[in-house]
Parts: structure tokens; sequence; C-alpha cells
């Protein structure tokens, strides 16, 4: 099947599709009752995220209970920095840590682009994924941006107030700027193999890139993430790999970010979706951007705000593009009966409200 066939492709080139397509972040998660057996059954969260046939299992799971037009690889973004010898392990209850945080120059001079075989497990991952899928669902690659990353090679886990990686950036930008340099070329190396292993679509996510000044988001992070997209495959058997950057709290930026090279914007909840389709015009697809505690919701508010939220992007017209999604990942709080609700409110509202589409 040619890969523009999928809806999610042909949204994200913003093409015309015969309703609009959905997929959510964090959708293989502890929402789901297969996916906590499945994460007691690894033993650890690294185990299920670098054993493949784990991981493929819970990138397929919510495909196989929702009619989603999307599966997101099951991974981490801080496979990458942990590939490049930083430790990665998670602390009870503490989240992800780095033994061997960049806190000295003569660290960050030692940063290297880690080799193609340390994220093998990534890689195959995503091929069975591929393999796995039904071919009229896309199946979505992703990698951390080189400041997000950033933030927790040097702070060493979350990022909290940003102290440590806030006083290079004003007192030593050049090691900050070594630190992104490399990372960048270790996150597009990684993205282009997820997209030669299958990946059909790419995600990039800037998660803490709101929390920079104007000026300061200019420069590290979206400087960055138009590298790691230049360096992207276009194309993979002849067919195009269209790319989405989402940075939470980045909407005084939108302006910038579509001109950043990538096909689509994700925004997040406290975004005004048409707004932001008025301010882009027809340069880029938009993503987004339900608030996720409406799943907390119950069935009419849920279709409710859909219905909004499918308003709020407005009609068809030339050069549209809209992927439903959320503005954040799905709460652990949400019940699977809430996410069918959305899906099947999704697809039925947007074909209502749109002949146009088809």
């Amino acid at each position: 099947m040619s890969l523009h066939t999928t809806t999610l492709i042909k949204a994200l080139l913003r093409q015309p599709t015969a309703h609009t397509p959905v997929w959510l972040m964090r959708q293989a998660g502890r929402y789901l009752p297969e996916y906590r057996e499945l994460r007691a059954r690894a033993g650890s969260f690294l185990n299920l995220a670098k054993t493949p046939d784990y991981a493929t299992e819970a990138t397929l799971q919510p495909m196989r209970r929702f009619n989603l037009d999307a599966a997101i690889v099951f991974s981490d973004i801080l496979t990458v920095p942990d590939a490049m010898g930083l430790g990665l392990y998670f602390g009870t209850g503490e989240g992800p840590r780095f033994r061997h945080p960049l806190r000295d120059e003569q660290a960050i001079k030692r940063l290297r682009v880690p080799e193609p075989e340390s994220l093998d497990y990534l890689y195959q991952t995503v091929a069975q994924a591929r393999r796995a899928l039904d071919p009229k669902a896309a199946l979505i690659g992703f990698a951390g941006s080189p400041w997000t990353l950033a933030c927790y090679m040097v702070e060493g886990g979350p990022p909290g107030d940003f102290q440590l990686i806030k006083k290079m950036l004003y007192r030593r930008p050049e090691l900050l700027q070594r630190i992104l340099q490399v990372t960048s070329q270790a996150v597009a190396a990684s993205l282009n193999a997820q997209i030669e292993s299958g990946a059909q679509a790419l995600m990039i996510f800037d998660t803490w890139g709101g929390a920079l000044a104007d000026g300061a988001y200019q420069r590290f992070s979206l400087f960055y993430m138009r590298e790691v997209l230049a360096r992207l495959h276009k194309t993979h058997h002849g067919q195009r790999v269209p790319s989405i950057i989402y940075t939470p709290g980045g909407s005084p930026w939108l302006g910038e970010m579509a001109d950043s090279g990538a096909d689509a914007l994700s925004l997040d909840s406290a975004c005004n979706l048409g707004m932001a389709r008025q301010l882009v015009g027809h340069s880029v697809a938009l993503q987004g951007n339900l608030d996720p505690s409406v799943l907390l919701g119950d069935e009419a508010c849920i279709r409710r705000e859909v219905q909004r939220t499918l308003q709020a992007f407005g009609p068809p017209a030339a050069g549209f593009g809209h992927v439903f999604n959320l503005g954040q990942g799905i709460s652990p709080a949400t019940s699977p009966e809430a996410v069918a609700t959305l899906v099947e409110a999704v697809h039925e509202l947007s074909r209502v409200r749109g002949g146009a589409y088809a």
C-alpha cells in the first residue's frame, strides 16, 4: 500500500482526507490494563523499552483496542543520551536519572554521537511494529529535541528549576552549544534509522522548550531542531516522510516554528487552535489539542469537546491539514472506554462536518 493512502500522512501533508485522523500522545501507557500487565512481566520500564518484543507489544496494544489512525513507537526520549554513555536508570519514585551527567568541560568535550548498534533494539522495535500494523495505520517514530535532552543530560534527571543548565546557558554558552551540536547529530541519526526501519512520520518532542525565554528559545532550542530537520531523510522509497515538532508552551513562537522545516506543529491545550491556523496559514499542518482532562468527563462531555476542537480548527480549505490529538499525554486515570468514545467521535463528527473532506 502506498504511504500516501494513510489518512495521517495525507493530513500531515495537508492533503484532503475522508475524516480527521486521530492518535494520542502516550496512547500506549498505564491507563490500559494490558499495558500494566506487560510492564509487570517486563520487570522494569527500561527492560520493557529495550526488549523489542515487549516494546512492539506495547506499541500495538492501543491499536487493537481503538480505531486509531496511527501508532507511535514505544520507547523513551532518553534512549539517545543513554546510548551516548550517560547511564540511564530509573530511581524508585524519582523518574529517569543519569549516572554520568555532563557537569564538567572535559566530559562535554568527550561527548560523541553513539554508534548505530547502540540503539539497535529501538530499530528492531520499529521494524517489528511496522510489519505487524495494518497498512492503513501509519507508524510514527520520535525523539526528544536537543534542548530537552540537554536538560536531562546536564541536570542528571528531570530539570526541576533548570538551575544547572540555565547557569551553563548564561555563563558558558559555548559548552551548552557543544552539547546541543553533538546531540542534534545523534537525534537526526536516530530518526533517520527509524525511517529506514519503517517509521512513516516523525515527531520531535521539545518538552522543555517552553521553559526558555524569548531569544533563548530561538537560539538554544529552535535552532537545533532546525538542524535536526535539515538532516532528516525527506523521502523513503519515493514517499514523503513528514515531520512534527511539539513545544508545550511554545505558542509565542508559532510563526517561527512554522518556518523550521517541519511539516506540522503539535499544539498544547492552552493554544487557540483557530488562531494558530490563521497565524501559520497554509504553511504547515496542525496537530492537537484537546485537554487530556476532558477524558475524565462523561460521554456527552467528550463528544461536545471533540466537536468544539474540530470547530475551532475550522472547515476544510485550501492547504488545510488537521490531526486530532491531545494537548499533552493521556493521564493514567483515564478509562479505556473514554478513549474509545473520543476516537469514534472524532471520526464521526469530522465526517459530518465536512463532506468537503472526501
